[in-house]
């Protein structure tokens, strides 16, 4: 091992429980982005993710104002002529309800077992101090930096994100960078890291019946006109097939498929599909017929109904016919997939089988576009090198279901290859009750951007 990188290992151990005290100070912040009570809460994990960029010795933080909550931009470019890294992240956390379910305070950090417990421990708050960290590492031991570094960290990760689109839309010159790093992805499982090249895309609708202009009396009206929520529900049960498959007319058209050679990446993962079963304690997992479970989570798109309401939903009863009900439709999109596309599909698909006796609504909701990584880019190649050194195994290249919609806005406006360098686990909780994130991984993680920058200041990108 490398004399330097035995210093920066030995820095991190001695400044442990400060930065441990650091974070903490970070997660106290309830930066509930969704919720217009906790927006002074929201700036003031602004400033505090502005001071820390001072404190590890960026030689520029400043908090940029937005139409929404702002973001937070900080650099250190005293190296001519060595890459720039944009490393980007997000210090807003999801709201904690049902708050009753937390075993401590959500917002008081704790440590049990080696894992802290709090929200925004693993998504991002955590992820994002350790990059601060890594940096103040580097600079501490060897008084600068291998790379140039540019830090875009954001309010509003957990409320889509639409002013940062804009931000980076106007902000090229900015930006401009030669790779983009984020670390809000995961692991594949407990010892054994992963380096993500493939996020899936969203679209995302509400669906709205009307009937009559008020609920109405179900034994005078009932049998006279349509129910809003039986038309309804037959129109959600028409959107898949029995073999689980999504029966909008086009919907697969443009999915592409995952190549030969991933689904045999795939197939090598140590995952049981019994062992999945039962973490999430469903009595049975179903889904498109054809493909293998980790298949179906990351390489092909999904139709979802969240939620579904309409009526009387108190307790006991009330003898009524809604005026209406709604549908709230989420769909995960695979790389050609458009989600301004698919909306218009399933809303076409809902209005030729709409029940006479409604009127149906579609309202659109931001989505995003899904993202592919090629693995062999040279700057995932070092990210592997240096997981493999800090963790002492070669990680898995895998996808995720989930989204992150800027990952393609930044590749779409500042063509930058990305590199999705994640260090939480994927029971961890994110948007529930005891969000948590492992130190141990936490520690691994530091260790990995220690070794990663050093080597990935060795690349030169094409011109």
């Amino acid at each position: 091992m490398p004399k330097e990188v035995e210093a920066y290992d030995r820095y991190l151990q001695e400044h442990h429980e400060t930065h441990l005290q650091e974070l903490f100070e970070f997660l106290r912040i309830p930066s509930v982005s969704a919720l217009s009570e906790h927006k002074d809460d929201v700036r003031r994990g602004a400033e505090w993710v502005a001071a820390q960029m001072k404190k590890v010795g960026l030689n520029r933080a400043e908090i940029i104002p937005t139409a929404g909550h702002p973001l937070v931009y900080g650099e250190w470019l005293e190296r001519p002529g060595q890459p720039t890294v944009l490393v980007y992240g997000h210090y807003d956390v999801q709201p904690v309800d049902p708050l009753e379910l937390w075993e401590t305070p959500p917002f008081e950090p704790q440590v049990r077992d080696g894992q802290l417990y709090a929200r925004g421990s693993s998504d991002d708050k955590g992820q994002v101090f350790m990059h601060l960290k890594a940096v103040e590492a580097l600079l501490a031991v060897d008084g600068s930096l291998p790379l140039n570094f540019k830090f875009l960290i954001e309010g509003e990760e957990e409320i889509g994100g639409e002013h940062l689109d804009q931000f980076i839309r106007e902000n090229h010159e900015l930006l401009k960078s030669d790779v983009l790093v984020i670390s809000d992805t995961t692991m594949f499982d407990r010892g054994l890291p992963a380096l993500c090249t493939g996020l899936r895309g969203l679209a995302v609708m509400e669906v709205r019946l009307e009937g009559p202009s008020t609920d109405l009396h179900s034994g005078l009206f009932g049998g006279a006109v349509q129910n809003p929520i039986h038309a309804l529900a037959e129109l959600v049960a028409g959107l898949h097939r029995p073999d689980g498959s999504v029966a909008v007319e086009g919907f697969y058209d443009r999915a592409r498929p995952a190549a030969e050679a991933e689904k045999a990446s795939l197939a090598a993962l140590p995952f049981s599909d019994e062992e999945f079963r039962q973490e999430v304690g469903a009595p049975a997992l179903f889904g498109e017929a054809g493909y293998s479970t980790l298949e179906r989570l990351w390489t092909r798109p999904t139709l979802e109904v969240n939620g579904i309401g309409g009526g009387f939903q108190g307790e006991g009863t009330k003898t009524v016919i809604p005026s209406g009900a709604f549908a709230k439709i989420t769909c995960r999109l695979v790389p050609d997939q458009d989600p301004e596309e698919i909306v218009t599909l399933v809303e076409a698909h809902l209005m030729k089988r709409c029940p006479a006796g409604v009127r149906l609504h579609v309202r659109r909701m931001q989505g995003g576009k899904p993202t592919l990584v090629s693995p062999d880019h040279p700057a995932v190649t070092a990210a592997a090198n240096a997981l493999t050194e800090a963790f002492g195994v070669r990680p898995a290249f895998i996808r995720m279901g989930g989204s992150i919609p800027v990952v393609q806005t930044f590749q779409d406006e500042l063509k930058v290859p990305v590199v999705l360098l994640g260090f939480s686990l994927p029971d961890e909780k994110f948007h529930a009750p005891n969000e948590h994130f492992d130190l141990g991984n936490y520690q691994s993680g530091l260790r990995t951007l220690c070794r990663y920058w050093p080597e990935l200041a060795s690349w030169r990108p094409e011109a």
